[in-house]
């Protein structure tokens, strides 16, 4: 078999267009420093987004501030239209040669809260539907679907932010806290910083100041060449007279006629990564022995080709049907992708696409041979006699035997159920060998 050829380039050395994570204490500056970066005569537009704040038409006062207010009603779907649009708007300025455009978003700490409480909600309905009630001062347990689910659509918004074609500025609340230790036990004495909101918004921006009332701006860190911070190296130190407009084209060297979009390649689960065998499957066509029922244009559920290209609308049905774990939230991906098609908001392959993703989905929800009463008993003495006893280590193992994430012994189909049996049958074999071999080892 030959080897697949090995695809390279030259690096450009180009700056990037920098995500700016500006954080710190309250009252410390951090919108100011948004709207001063507006009156800049080295940006275009600037496109204010507060959530959670709501200081963005007192600060329209700062000398020289002009930037839009984007209005919206809160919700996380508002917020994320919101970024796409003023996305669009920065790609076109950028393509048009004008100054760049300037994203804001106050906050970023605000944004967190607002998915955790998404979670929160839902973790509650789920215990509604199934009749539980929770005392005044209890707190519903957040699933691991749910994390999974408010995460990735942290992870949409903070991809259009990285590869947005202008300069994006986010802020963040920080403050000093007790340090835990690996138990998650406080240890007395001990304080460590943290930043307020989403574990990796730090690592996702370009540049990380913090300002303060009790000293002047730090440069944290910089993913940059020129930018002079060298990790364990150089310790940050006060900047006075630092703005955000001195970062972004003095110490970073953006230079807007030459910037570009970070290229960000998302890592993808492929078919070739669940097993399959991509070189016995045929370019086109149902593949054989498969059923072609309920796929679009003749192809086998599973085995539709997705478009070159998928539209953002399309990309947003098709992470909201990954996250889908109910029937609920199968019923609202399936009309959300009926209303884009027909406002042609999607184009008819990647709607032919998203049914044929939406059909697999079924089957990894609803098999249509579910595994059997029997089976399931099997499954639960075997894992118990692995050492398998706590329910997430578990449906960890079945969701590597399916090849998706499980949230429930029940999505097991016959078959998948038939692996797991086999699986755990043979490491229980492995780890119990026969009397003789062991007489033969000790010997």
């Amino acid at each position: 078999m030959t080897a697949p050829q090995l695809k390279t380039r030259q690096p450009t050395g180009r700056v990037p267009w920098p995500l700016i994570l500006i954080e710190g204490q309250e009252k410390s500056g951090k919108s100011w420093a948004c709207a001063e970066l507006s009156a800049s005569p080295r940006v275009g537009q600037t496109y204010w987004i507060d959530l959670g704040e709501g200081s963005a038409d007192e600060y329209g006062a700062v000398p020289g501030a002009r930037y839009l207010i984007v209005e919206h009603n809160g919700s996380f779907g508002q917020i994320l239209a919101a970024v796409e649009a003023v996305k669009s708007e920065a790609a076109r300025a950028a393509a048009a040669g004008e100054p760049p455009v300037v994203l804001v978003i106050d906050s970023m700490t605000a944004e967190w809260d607002l998915l955790k409480g998404i979670a929160d909600a839902e973790a509650r309905r789920r215990l509604a539907r199934k009749g539980k009630r929770l005392g005044p001062d209890e707190e519903p347990k957040i699933s691991m679907d749910l994390w999974n689910d408010i995460n990735s659509r942290h992870r949409r918004l903070m991809t259009h932010l990285m590869t947005f074609p202008g300069i994006a500025v986010i802020t963040g609340r920080g403050k000093e806290v007790a340090a835990l230790d690996s138990g998650g036990r406080p240890i007395e004495g001990s304080k460590e910083y943290k930043v307020e909101g989403q574990k990796n918004v730090a690592f996702d921006a370009t540049a990380w100041i913090r300002v303060s009332r009790d000293h002047p701006p730090l440069i944290i860190g910089a993913r940059s060449v020129h930018a002079g911070v060298r990790p364990g190296v150089d310790r940050p130190t006060p900047k006075p007279g630092l703005t955000l407009e001195k970062v972004v084209f003095d110490i970073l060297r953006c230079d807007p006629a030459g910037a570009h979009v970070r290229d960000l390649v998302q890592p993808q689960v492929t078919d070739a990564d669940l097993g399959q065998d991509e070189q016995a499957r045929p370019v086109s066509g149902p593949p054989a022995n498969r059923p072609t029922s309920g796929a679009p244009r003749g192809y086998a559920v599973g085995e539709f080709p997705a478009p070159d290209a998928l539209s953002a609308p399309a990309t947003g049905i098709l992470d909201d049907l990954a996250q889908a774990f109910d029937e609920t939230a199968m019923r609202r991906v399936w009309k959300a992708a009926g209303e884009a098609t027909s406002e042609q908001r999607v184009s008819l392959a990647e709607s032919d696409y998203i049914r044929d993703r939406w059909a697999v989905r079924k089957e990894q929800l609803f098999p249509s041979k579910p595994a059997t009463p029997a089976q399931h008993k099997h499954i639960h003495a075997l894992c118990k006699d692995a050492g398998l006893d706590d329910r997430d280590t578990r449906l960890l193992f079945l969701s590597q035997i399916a090849g998706w994430e499980i949230d429930t012994q029940n999505r097991l189909s016959v078959d998948q159920a038939k692996a797991a049996i086999e699986r755990l049958n043979t490491a229980a074999d492995q780890n119990n060998p026969p009397a003789d071999q062991e007489g033969q080892a000790a010997a």
